[in-house]
């Protein structure tokens, strides 16, 4: 048998099938490409509040890592977030103010995570989170605390189609 018969005539169990992504599906490694940059996905966070799942998946770039964060809550919501350096402490109140614009509490609780990637350290943790939106909420804060530590990051929607998911091999 030639090289290229070899090559052209693999059985169908032998050829690898790629499970086509969505933003609830992505993978380790797989691609996602947004405002005209291609991000590695290096992280994945299964958020888990009493049943309620959402995820997010930390993004490396070539200039800078971001967070893709989706959920299903009525409607599909989409949102990209960066760390920010605004400092709070506990008890985190129901009202923040960054770089002029107000945000207020939407909601908190206290949710299990599972981690993938350079997500797995935090795998089998809680966090408690705060989610805070401007008035017009299209910008977000999110705040989560990690023990002693409070991360938080800012972060605005997005909708699908600004989105492109390429799945690893």
């Amino acid at each position: 048998m030639s090289f290229f018969s070899r090559l052209f005539n693999k059985k169908e169990k032998e050829i690898e099938k790629v499970e086509e992504r969505n933003v609830f599906n992505i993978q380790i490694d797989d691609i996602i490409t947004y405002d005209l940059e291609d991000y590695q996905v290096s992280g994945k966070l299964i958020y888990n509040d009493r049943g309620y799942e959402w995820y997010a998946y930390q993004l490396v770039g070539a200039k800078d890592t971001i967070w893709l964060s989706a959920e299903m809550d009525d409607e599909l919501e989409l949102a990209i977030y960066k760390s920010s350096k605004v400092k709070l402490t506990e008890p985190i109140p129901n009202k923040v103010t960054v770089d002029q614009t107000e945000y207020h509490l939407e909601e908190k609780g206290t949710a299990s995570v599972r981690g993938e990637g350079r997500g797995r350290n935090v795998n089998g943790q809680e966090v408690k989170y705060f989610d805070f939106s401007n008035q017009t909420e299209d910008h977000f804060l999110s705040v989560e605390i990690w023990g002693s530590e409070i991360e938080v990051s800012s972060g605005y929607e997005i909708e699908s189609y600004e989105i492109k998911i390429i799945a690893a091999s």
